[in-house]
């Protein structure tokens, strides 16, 4: 989402590194680049004035006069300031007696049922027990959506059809989570293709009668700064606790994660980055900050490897590489892991310094490489995985045919996965000497 962002910033930044001192002159050039990337990128124009008002006042100041490394203190500043304007996290507030009530709200399109759904799932991996509830009856494809939902990832929903009122669909549900010991209930309501009088009274009608813990607006980063205003009328007439902000993996200028906080003053509690129904990532402004920044998000790529990676595969695979055991069959199911872990170019955000690659590595041939690397082993024997030396050409000939791809690609694989192997040899034969001459490339 904030790849031109991103790129325009770094640039700005490099500028400012190639020179020792900064001036007064010098920051304000910088500055004025600063403002047009975050305007292209959607960003509110009020933001913007507030924002770069703030990082003018420290950057010509003592704070950089004086420093060692002005760019660098620059960049600091900027990402401190950066970091005031998103605000800080705000987690699910799960207080009290349950059943707790997190009620979603929105636009129609905004992507609300797929979000109930993905967060029933998130609130279900932390201990949770949860209820979905049906109660947009205007759509009669939402409640079959959410029901088709719920039987996919096995969790109970509440639903009477598109006959009775919203509010009364909400009361209901609530009666049978505390009956049947539910202890969260998500209530997927109704939305519009526009903010009406109608569609207002009747959220009103269901806070007033559940009395929710939440009320989370879905807004699609798509729209810009529709999504900021959508923001400001819904906690005018229904009083917002957080926001969700959903297709953030689309091709969505940024400006929305970037303005919603600071002019509604509503925190963003989760953000959408798919399809899948694990595919929502809570939301925290430090490591948003640091990507926008194109310093990388280390912590999430962790987060994201101890979810999806099953740990005693790894450390089986980790033993396997020291002693130098480590065949096809592995390097195929870590493929598969790695996979799980998102798209390239996502990861290729979170590690400090790699963001840049993407401009000289495309993520999309990237992807299809690893396609390519998967059905050709997918195409080997158990035996020929296990010990890839016993590939002559009549092998090689027919895994490219089983695999669409040529000898040439399987010979290319066979070729790097030597390699790899060679260095787990060197790296695991002890007291630095292998290391020492992987680096020397012996």
């Amino acid at each position: 989402m904030f790849d031109n962002l991103t790129g325009k910033l770094q640039e700005v930044f490099k500028k400012l590194s190639k020179r020792g001192k900064l001036s007064e002159a010098d920051v304000d050039e910088g500055l004025r680049e600063v403002r047009l990337a975050l305007l292209e990128a959607d960003v509110n124009f009020k933001v913007v004035k507030e924002f770069l008002a703030r990082v003018r006042v420290r950057a010509v100041g003592v704070e950089v006069s004086e420093a060692l490394n002005p760019a660098q203190q620059v960049i600091k500043i900027v990402h401190e300031e950066l970091l005031t304007t998103l605000g800080t996290a705000a987690p699910l507030d799960l207080s009290g007696p349950s059943p707790h009530v997190i009620m979603l709200v929105g636009l129609q399109g905004s992507g609300k049922t797929t979000t109930a759904a993905k967060l029933a799932v998130r609130l279900r991996s932390i201990g949770n027990r949860p209820l979905l509830v049906a109660a947009d009856t205007y759509r009669p494809a939402a409640v079959a959506q959410l029901e088709t939902l719920g039987k996919q990832l096995n969790v109970p929903v509440h639903s009477e059809g598109v006959g009775k009122a919203p509010p009364e669909i909400c009361s209901n549900g609530l009666k049978k989570a505390r009956e049947q010991a539910y202890s969260v209930v998500v209530l997927d309501t109704a939305g519009r293709l526009a903010i009406d009088d109608q569609m207002m009274a009747e959220l009103e009608a269901i806070k007033q009668i559940t009395k929710p813990n939440e009320v989370l607006l879905v807004s699609d980063a798509m729209t810009g700064q529709d999504a900021v205003r959508t923001a400001e009328e819904f906690h005018r007439r229904v009083g917002l606790t957080g926001l969700i902000l959903t297709k953030v993996d689309g091709d969505a200028r940024g400006g929305a994660a970037i303005s919603i906080r600071s002019v509604t003053g509503v925190p963003i509690k989760f953000m959408g980055i798919g399809e899948k129904t694990d595919a929502l990532e809570v939301f925290h402004p430090d490591r948003l900050a640091s990507r926008i920044l194109g310093m990388g998000d280390m912590l999430t790529l962790i987060e994201k490897a101890q979810e999806n990676f099953d740990q005693d595969e790894a450390a089986k695979a980790a033993q396997k590489m020291m002693e130098a055991r480590f065949d096809m069959e592995d390097f195929l199911q870590q493929l598969q892991q790695v996979k799980k872990l998102g798209p390239i170019s996502g990861l290729l955000d979170m590690i400090p310094g790699l963001g840049g690659m993407k401009q000289q590595v495309d993520p999309q041939q990237a992807e299809a490489q690893m396609k390519r690397i998967e059905a050709i082993i997918n195409s080997m024997t158990p035996d020929e995985r296990h010990r890839p030396d016993i590939l002559n050409g009549g092998r090689k000939r027919r895994i490219a045919r089983g695999s669409g791809t040529t000898v040439q690609d399987v010979n290319q694989l066979l070729r790097e996965f030597r390699e790899m192997q060679k260095m787990m040899k060197q790296f695991s034969s002890g007291k630095g000497r292998g290391l020492a001459n992987m680096f020397r490339g012996h």
